[in-house]
């Protein structure tokens, strides 16, 4: 893409609303806009980092056994009553009549709905296990939006549920969307801890919420540091292997972690000293098993092996995709903007041209942009009649982890420069060698 023809309405100066980290660089990056409170646009650069982790997410849903789908943002306020839930929820569930007269709602979550989906299409045991995802946009009424992506009222989130025979055969579930998270969050770059959590109003009485450390974090946490040296790394894991799951979520579950709802001072005391570490953590993902909590009450049942009707076990798990792009950037920045890990990376790399106009220096960036795309290295391409400072300080803001400067003065010793947003460090090298090495980076992503 030449950044003269994409739309990138970047901002000099900070909003005075923006209060965090993420919020301030989203807006000033061009990535979001604010069409009502808690409620935003999502611009070209922040939808494409929103595609980026939607593919992840599906990617590692679909590797783990589960079947995508997309239900509707509106539901039907007859099976929340159904279920108990539709005057417990509270304020923060937007309330709609149609023009009929029938109650609607904008879905929180999707609970009632797949249950209603699943009691009218399985009736035997020997179709489960089953576990169904989507990825939609929620809304829920906060009485306080704040902090832009990350306390919004309309947000992007993938969430699934599970319908199983048993308990047994609900937490190999449970087990088996805890090590797929583990890894979503490890492709992305984010070291995401798994925490004892609350359900709220989800319901249940196993749930482990996931948190990536941040100073902005809404969350106090307490956690044993030794959990920060786990890693999936490329270990393979066969998701039908009920005790390699289990082992998994045993390994990463059993270093204490845990949310200041949930917190055990004994416990945490118990732990060594240099271990003991107190911080702030923002939730990215939840994952719940809830029993019969819905299915009883809404009569989902299926026949077992021995022929009686019995109520299904199921479970629910979420990954807050547009939080998810918060929290990357409160985790992932420096003073000069965004830095985006490589595998989130609206483009992988940026090309500025330090003298457009001139012939060499255009000709050299047109064979790279041209060599790049045909590679699939999506370049961005400064080829705006600007000052070199102002594409700099572009490119740090929006956070691209890789760019590669030409100017006059190098081409005439036949190199370009390769440079690093992480590190800062800088290279002179030949164009051919600069691409290959791109070419090894993102074979690694």
């Amino acid at each position: 893409m030449r950044l003269s023809r994409y739309f990138l309405p970047v901002l000099k100066e900070t909003p005075s609303d923006a209060h965090i980290v993420s919020h301030r660089l989203m807006l000033r990056a061009g990535m979001i806009r604010q069409a009502a409170a808690g409620i935003y646009s999502w611009l070209p650069l922040g939808f494409k980092v929103l595609r980026r982790l939607e593919d992840i997410v599906h990617q590692e849903q679909i590797r783990a056994g589960h079947d995508p789908m997309l239900m509707p943002t509106l539901q039907s306020a007859d099976l929340w009553r159904e279920s108990g839930r539709y005057d417990d929820y509270g304020e923060e569930m937007l309330r709609i009549t149609d023009r009929h007269g029938h109650d609607m709602l904008y879905g929180p979550t999707n609970e009632e709905l797949i249950t209603d989906i699943f009691r009218n299409s399985v009736q035997s045991y020997k179709q489960l296990p089953l576990t169904l995802y989507h990825i939609q946009w929620k809304f829920r009424d906060e009485r306080r939006p704040r902090f832009g992506v990350m306390r919004g009222r309309e947000f992007f989130m993938k969430d699934g549920y599970n319908f199983d025979i048993d308990k047994a055969a609900a937490m190999h579930a449970y087990n088996r969307h805890m090590v797929s998270y583990l890894r979503t969050y490890e492709r992305m770059g984010l070291k995401a801890i798994p925490m004892r959590a609350d359900s709220g109003p989800i319901g249940g009485d196993d749930t482990h919420e996931f948190l990536v450390l941040a100073d902005t974090g809404e969350s106090e946490v307490f956690y044993d540091k030794r959990i920060l040296d786990l890693s999936l790394g490329e270990r393979a894991v066969d998701y039908d292997d009920w005790d390699q799951c289990a082992a998994i979520k045993q390994e990463w579950t059993t270093p204490y972690a845990r949310t200041d709802e949930t917190h055990d001072a004994a416990l945490f005391d118990a732990i060594p000293e240099e271990y003991r570490m107190t911080s702030r953590g923002i939730e990215v993902g939840q994952i719940f098993y809830f029993g019969t909590k819905y299915s009883e009450p809404m009569n989902a049942r299926v026949t077992n092996a021995d022929g009686d009707l019995v109520p299904v076990h199921m479970g629910s798990h979420g990954i807050g995709v547009s939080r998810l792009v918060g929290a990357i950037i409160e985790a992932s920045h420096d003073d000069n903007g965004i830095i985006w890990p490589e595998a989130v990376t609206p483009f992988k790399v940026g090309i500025v041209n330090l003298k457009q106009g001139d012939s060499e220096a255009d000709s050299a960036c047109e064979a790279l942009y041209k060599e790049l795309t045909a590679k699939g290295l999506e370049p961005l391409y400064d080829d705006r009649e600007e000052r070199a400072g102002g594409k700099f300080a572009t490119m740090d803001l929006i956070g691209l982890p890789w760019r590669i400067t030409v100017g006059p003065r190098g081409l005439k010793n036949g190199v370009v420069e390769l440079t690093s947003r992480r590190t800062g460090e800088s290279r002179e090298m030949v164009p051919a060698e600069a691409i290959a090495e791109l070419e090894a980076i993102y074979s690694e992503v």
